[in-house]
């Protein structure tokens, strides 16, 4: 049916690259909660948040910096657990510097629970952080080498992140990549550490990492991240160019939450992949998840929020609201979930509402009382579109049913 009512100009000719499928790396639990104005979730939100995460399909998770301290220490322990006793396919990964103080602790956990847990080690590459820092280049290629040996002697997974990637110059670069696959690193992370990229610099980044793998004959065996923050806005459309670009996996977190104003939103990552055929699993527990973590770290989802925001599929606009209501009086909740929305609410655990305010008609009146059960006679209905007509904004739902009770 889609294909007779909507003609689609996102389709591509055939001979251009489609979105892939990728693998999913969810940072909520490590780089998500390092937001200045979250909460750090209780162990019991976390495991949930893990849960959910698992049954929506994401491949793999960071699930804390164990060399924090004890506190993080005890709950990826308790993860870990968690993912073994429930028999989760989620994989889980923890971050750490490359310093042995850091990926002890997470050898330790995979230890006592059994669990292989990838160390995601990062190290600053790009000039200006060398500067600040006053690093060498050797010591960093050192400190790389260490730190790959050390986890791949604990027969742990080695992913070798360097922070600042879209930054950093392209020798130093083809140096650490080296040492770290020398060493057995099996993936590359890409990060753009302080949200500077745009896609055109996501393409050529990829390209060459790609290209400097190929050289060492490793491409078929080290896979390529990429990992992204959003202060120039552009987080999302950046993780689903490096996805065409080449990368296997990239890396959101649940509503964007990170450092400064945040990283790719796991979430609308999830929706673009699904509509474009690239993620297959069921995806209805996404508004779950959405608003599990907003109480879990005390982050308001905000109302203009796509998809998962309160007014994504509401309207109180006459016009709009009619075509709604037109399509669901066919009995065709297909069409009644699409013709005002390109994403389908269903899909997603959401479902198009029909509010009353001052620019709706009679029909959204007689939509919302006869939607719960109340009889839309003319003089009820009247006297609601009055009231609506005497604001300037949408009415809630209990001045609507207070016109009801007065009007009874």
């Amino acid at each position: 049916m889609a294909d007779d009512v909507i003609y689609d100009w996102n389709e591509l000719p055939p001979n251009h690259r489609q979105t892939p499928r990728v693998e999913i790396h969810d940072e909520t639990l490590r780089d998500g909660i390092q937001c200045p104005s979250v909460k750090d979730p209780s162990i019991d939100d976390k495991l949930a948040i893990v849960r959910l995460l698992d049954q929506l399909g994401v491949d793999t998770a960071d699930v804390g910096l164990p060399g924090a301290g004890p506190r993080a220490v005890e709950d990826v322990t308790v993860i870990a657990e968690m993912v073994r006793d429930e028999k989760l396919a989620i994989q889980l990964g923890g971050a750490a510097r490359t310093h042995p103080n850091d990926i002890r602790p997470i050898i330790e956990i995979s230890e006592k629970t059994g669990v292989p847990i990838e160390v995601m080690a990062f190290l600053g590459s790009s000039p200006i952080r060398m500067l600040a820092e006053k690093w060498e280049e050797d010591r960093l290629e050192q400190l790389t080498r260490d730190a790959a040996r050390m986890t791949v002697e604990a027969g742990l997974p080695f992913s070798f992140v360097t922070e600042d990637t879209v930054r950093s110059r392209p020798e130093t670069l083809k140096r650490l990549f080296v040492a770290a696959v020398e060493e057995g690193a099996t993936r590359l992370v890409l990060c753009d550490t302080v949200g500077h990229a745009t896609p055109a610099g996501v393409k050529n980044l990829v390209r060459y990492a790609h290209d400097v793998l190929v050289e060492m004959g490793a491409r078929d065996k080290v896979k390529l991240d990429w990992h992204g923050h959003d202060d120039r806005g552009l987080s999302l459309i950046n993780a689903l160019v490096a996805a065409e670009a080449g990368c296997e996996r990239v890396h959101g977190t649940v509503l964007g939450i990170g450092e400064r104003v945040g990283n790719t939103p796991l979430d609308l990552l999830l929706v673009n992949l699904r509509l474009a055929g690239a993620h297959e699993r069921e995806v209805k527990v996404l508004a779950e998840l959405c608003e599990l973590v907003s109480r879990a770290v005390e982050r308001e989802i905000p109302v203009n929020y796509p998809v998962f925001g309160d007014d994504a599929f509401r309207t109180g606009t006459g016009v709009h609201a009619a075509a709604v209501i037109k399509a669901k009086a066919q009995g065709d909740d297909w069409l009644a979930d699409r013709i005002y929305s390109g994403v389908p609410a269903e899909w997603f655990g959401r479902r198009q509402e029909i509010q009353i305010g001052h620019q709706s008609g009679v029909s959204n009146v007689k939509f919302w009382l006869q939607e719960r059960g109340i009889e839309a006679r003319d003089d009820l209905v009247q006297a609601v579109f009055a009231a609506a007509k005497e604001t300037n904004r949408v009415l809630s739902d209990d001045e609507v049913m207070a016109v009801v009770r007065a009007s009874a």
